[in-house]
This record gives C-alpha cells, structure tokens and sequence, in this order.
C-alpha cells in the first residue's frame, strides 16, 4: 500500500516536470519567432527530433519501469536525487531567464548580437545543459528508476556531445562567443585550470 502511494507521488511528480516542459516549448516557441523575426536562424534542425524522443521517452520510461518492474525506493538515494533533481531545475531556470527571449530548445543564434554572458553564464558555458544532465540522472532515481536513469544519461550523453559543438560552431561564426567564453569552463566553475571541463 505504502509502495502504491509512493508510485503514485512519484508519477504526479513526472506529470509535473512534464507539463513544465510543454509550458517550456511554448514559451520556446514564442521566442523562436521573435529570433527569426530579428534575423536569426537556426542550425544542427536534425538533431531536435532526436532530443524530442529522448526527452518523451525518458519521462515515460521511467513510469514504466516504477509500474512494471515494481523497483523498491531507497529514502536515501530518493533523497539525494531530489536534491540533485532540485539542483539541475535551478540551473536550468536561471539560464533560461538569463537568456530571455534568446532561449530557445533549438540551437538558433543572432548574427552579429554578441553570446549572452551574464548571470550564470559568467561561471560556465553551458548552465542549462548541465541542469539537463542532472534531471536525467537524478529525477528516475527517486523512485528507483535505475535503468530509465543511467539509459537516458547514456543517450543523453552522445546527444549533447552533437549537440555543443553545433551551438558553439554557430556561436563562433555569429555571435563572437570565443571572446566572451573564453577561459570559461564548459560544465564546472573553477579558478585555474581547462576550459574545456
């Protein structure tokens, strides 16, 4: 019974992130047109069916696999991924609201408007992609969704890979990203070292 209640939580919770991203393609949306209209464009358009699928995919999966394979929830792992979970939907709302009307989920740029490097961006190159990341891994294990988390981050992996170097190609030749990310670490804020970690 206590099993149930927990499943049902959890599938509430899916649903939630899941009409988030809906509101999140709308509002994308909307902000694409407003590009286009500014005249940007888009780049890498065959990589986003991919990105749909993961993304549909992974919120369904790991309804499937908490409702068939019946995995037991551990309070300590469900903890420390909602707190992971928690972590990359920060990241990610404060790259969207860092970037404006300039976010999109398509890979779109303005030529001649110079890479957004404010906010959250000062510290690293791709805030909304790390947040991404951690979602993946984190929101499955809060129910146990092993598989649904380390399939989805494994994807998830070789889609950004394609992915970050379409958008900061498109940002080199449009936007003079090199000048303001330069030094700038990809993923983890640091002091010294690589930009390229």
């Amino acid at each position: 019974m206590v099993a149930d209640v927990s499943r049902i939580a959890f599938t509430a919770l899916v649903a939630a992130v899941g009409v988030q991203r809906l509101w999140e393609l709308r509002r994308s949306a909307h902000n694409e047109a407003w590009i286009r209209a500014a005249g940007g464009k888009e780049h890498a358009a065959g990589q986003m069916p991919w990105m749909r699928a993961l993304h549909a995919s992974w919120l369904v999966g790991m309804l499937v696999e908490i409702w068939t394979l019946r995995p037991t929830a551990s309070l300590p792992v469900a903890a420390i991924g909602l707190v992971v979970f928690v972590a990359g939907q920060a990241l990610r709302i404060l790259a969207i609201s860092t970037l404006g009307r300039r976010w999109t989920v398509k890979v779109m740029t303005l030529p001649g408007e110079p890479a957004v490097s404010a906010g959250v961006f000062r510290w690293i190159r791709h805030p909304n992609y790390l947040g991404v990341v951690l979602e993946i891994a984190a929101l499955p294990m809060i129910h146990g969704a092993v598989l649904t988390a380390v399939t989805g981050t494994l994807l998830n992996g070789l889609l950004l890979v394609a992915r970050i170097r379409a958008e900061e190609a498109a940002l080199r030749n449009d936007s003079a990203y090199d000048a303001a990310f330069a030094g700038k670490p990809r993923f983890i804020p640091r002091s010294s070292g690589s930009a390229h970690v």
